[in-house]
């Protein structure tokens, strides 16, 4: 068993992630002790389940960080330290959108990071799942998809390897209420991800253009599913997904239009945001989101 005991540069809102998080039935947390436990695959995939809880307040971010690893100990705090973004300045951030248009969801959700996805495959697979459903029925295929073929360890589910999901028969997936069409997207992406075809480690060296061009040819891969692939699996800073109607909607209501706005109001719009389209794109979402829960 390890330990590693963390602080992190002040506004950092844990509470609001945990909040987040648990919109998501897979995530395992607990909202009152205020931590999550992460899935992680290190060292060559193995699974490892590591406990990240707070211990400290919005302008005192401390954490313990546990794990029952030692050999993998700098590992997990790498990833750890870069799927909750412990080393971005989010007081750079909010001093960015003060004067901004949105100044006012900014205030609300003051230290709330951009928290990245647990795996970038899960990433990608959750995408493709996601395509063109209702939030709850994309969360209950997915949890269908990682039970019947992932892993568990400690009680925390993790995703199945890419070469057991290429190996799926589509006559499965449809018997679990996939589509068809999105049993073979699965399967054959998850192939390329395993003959290297998809080089998903070397993501993190390539620019958002350079991964664009490679994604957008795959079949079953579209813009909206690299945008989310780049936001959220590799918490690129500087994303603004215009066709999201999340975005739409919550640009509707804080400029009280009369209708959703279009791509060239958009535009507009966040020509002052940049370079944290990402983060406006996220509060824009958790604003929304917070006036459903109420």
């Amino acid at each position: 068993m390890w330990q590693e005991q963390v602080q992190v540069a002040a506004p950092y809102d844990f509470d609001r992630v945990l909040e987040r998080l648990s919109i998501d039935s897979m995530n395992v947390l607990d909202l009152a002790e205020r931590y999550v436990k992460v899935p992680l695959r290190l060292n060559g995939f193995e699974p490892h389940v590591v406990t990240v809880q707070a211990t400290g307040t919005k302008q005192e971010p401390a954490f313990t960080v546990t794990g029952r690893t030692e050999a993998v100990k700098e590992e997990a705090m790498a990833e750890v330290r870069r799927i909750f973004q412990w080393d971005l300045q989010l007081y750079a951030v909010a001093e960015h959108f003060k004067p901004s248009t949105i100044a006012e969801i900014f205030a609300e959700h003051e230290g709330t990071p951009l928290v990245l996805d647990f795996s970038l495959y899960g990433s990608l697979i959750k995408c493709i799942i996601h395509q063109q459903l209702n939030m709850a029925f994309a969360m209950t295929l997915t949890k269908r998809f990682v039970q019947t073929y992932g892993e568990e360890v400690d009680g925390v589910w993790f995703y199945p390897h890419p070469e057991k999901a290429a190996a799926i028969p589509v006559t499965e997936l449809r018997e679990l209420q996939f589509s068809g069409r999105k049993a073979e997207y699965i399967t054959s992406i998850s192939a390329l991800v395993a003959n290297g075809e998809i080089d998903l480690e070397n993501m993190h060296n390539q620019t958002d253009d350079e991964i664009y061009e490679q994604l957008i040819k795959i079949k079953g891969i579209g813009p909206w599913t690299v945008q989310n692939i780049l936001l959220f699996g590799l918490g690129r800073p500087n994303l603004f997904p215009l066709a999201d109607i999340g975005i739409q909607n919550a640009l509707k209501q804080h400029f009280q239009m009369d209708a959703k706005p279009t791509k060239e109001e958009m535009l507009a719009f966040s020509r002052e945001w940049e370079p944290y389209l990402s983060y406006a794109s996220l509060y824009l979402w958790r604003s929304i989101e917070k006036r459903t829960e109420r």
